[in-house]
């Protein structure tokens, strides 16, 4: 790589170019995302989507989950991939400005994603989504041309794949192989042999954990991508491409426009996730409720309705100013927000696996969500201090300068 300063047509963008509205929104969404994630650091993989396969679940603790999925289960995802879509078109529309053709960038940034989410997922945590953003990435790009209003009808269609799928499975299930149900079986409520051994492994060394690690990751990577990632990740995708360029996320939209989102959001998306949990319970989680039946409908669309209330909310916060060492705190966190994702994955897993403090499978819900709380507080500490010093969170900046193929300048004076 050469040290030389950046042709200022390739660039990358600078800070002053940035629009603080979608830091804001990215730093509340990577900060959210730990609330679901700090399940499958902290517990056996089964945990995360059957809350009765491991673990305690009354009192506190089941609260905890309760508000957990209600708020955030596939809310603050929703929201970075609908930033990963937008982010898509804001480059591409710069570039093109600027008489630069926009695809070899992002073909470059998109690969090096792919590389640095694939060694996050195996060398550190199954549970990685860079992986399935990258692969996304390469096929949405194509489509950001698509008038706004048939992006969103695309996205929806294609997040609606998914839906399609369990429903057509949980219709058929009873006609698969006896072999192929009993492993279905197996995966959504282990036996406790199998809960055994992963906890075995992710509380012994960095290598004894590969044994829990590499076949989840694999499988996440293979089957859940072509089951559920390509379609819930590349359909949002679509949909944030048209409502960056309808001016949605960027906080160009009125303050009524804003209100009635976050009201017409939770008015419906609360409701009915909150319903869904009430009647998983009731069906005593059953796979074929919970899994391939309605149970897993529920939230899937319901999330959608949150997650747009939160946007909505986020909004009229950035149009406030109320705050600002707040929303400089969030949108410090949103331009690192790769560096503050894999620190997330850092701090947890030096927790809760064996490399570290070996907690893994013995810290219930509510000290998981403890943990969170420690790690939004040094993270929304450490990360403008940071950025006084630097222009870019350390991994952002390894990001760019492979795009680039040339060092980046670092320091905020450089």
């Amino acid at each position: 790589m050469s040290s030389e300063a950046a042709n200022p047509v390739t660039a990358p963008t600078r800070p002053t170019e940035r629009i603080v509205a979608i830091d804001i929104l990215r730093g509340f969404a990577l900060l959210g995302i730990l609330i679901m994630n700090i399940q499958e650091f902290a517990m056996p993989v089964a945990a995360y989507s059957n809350p009765t396969a491991y673990g305690d679940l009354t009192g506190a603790n089941r609260w905890v989950w309760t508000l957990s999925h209600i708020f955030a289960d596939q809310k603050f995802m929703t929201i970075f991939s609908l930033l990963f879509g937008a982010g898509i078109v804001l480059m591409s529309e710069k570039l093109d400005a600027r008489g630069q053709r926009a695809w070899g960038l992002h073909y470059r940034r998109t690969f090096w994603l792919l590389l640095i989410g694939l060694a996050h997922a195996y060398l550190l945590w199954s549970g990685d989504i860079l992986v399935a953003y990258a692969l996304c990435g390469f096929w949405v790009y194509w489509l950001r041309r698509l008038r706004p209003g048939w992006q969103m009808a695309l996205g929806i269609l294609v997040v609606s794949i998914f839906s399609l799928i369990l429903l057509v499975t949980g219709l058929t299930m009873q006609f698969a192989p006896p072999e192929t149900q009993q492993e279905w079986r197996a995966d959504w409520r282990p036996a406790a042999e199998t809960i055994a051994d992963e906890v075995a492994s992710y509380r012994g060394s960095w290598l004894e954990q590969m044994n829990a690690r590499v076949p989840t990751t694999f499988e996440f990577q293979t089957f859940g991508f072509l089951f559920w990632a390509l379609w819930r990740a590349g359909g949002l995708m679509l949909m944030g491409m048209a409502l960056y360029r309808w001016g949605v996320l960027t906080g160009s939209r009125s303050r009524g426009f804003y209100a009635g989102m976050a009201v017409l959001g939770f008015a419906i998306g609360l409701p009915v996730v909150s319903w869904g949990v009430v009647q998983n319970f009731a069906n005593n989680w059953s796979m074929e409720y919970s899994q391939f039946g309605p149970g897993a409908q529920v939230n899937y669309w319901g999330s959608l309705f949150v997650s747009a209330a939160y946007v909505g909310l986020l909004m009229l916060f950035a149009q406030s100013g109320a705050l600002p060492w707040l929303q400089n705190a969030l949108a410090a966190v949103g331009r690192t927000a790769l560096s503050n994702y894999l620190l997330q994955t850092i701090l947890a897993t030096a927790i809760f696996y064996g490399h570290g403090l070996g907690l893994f499978g013995s810290v219930e819900r509510v000290g998981q969500i403890g943990i969170v709380v420690a790690i939004w507080v040094v993270q929304l500490v450490v990360s403008p201090l940071w950025l006084h010093h630097y222009r870019y969170g350390p991994f952002e900046w390894l990001w760019r300068s492979l795009s680039y193929w040339r060092l980046q300048p670092m320091g905020t004076r450089s």
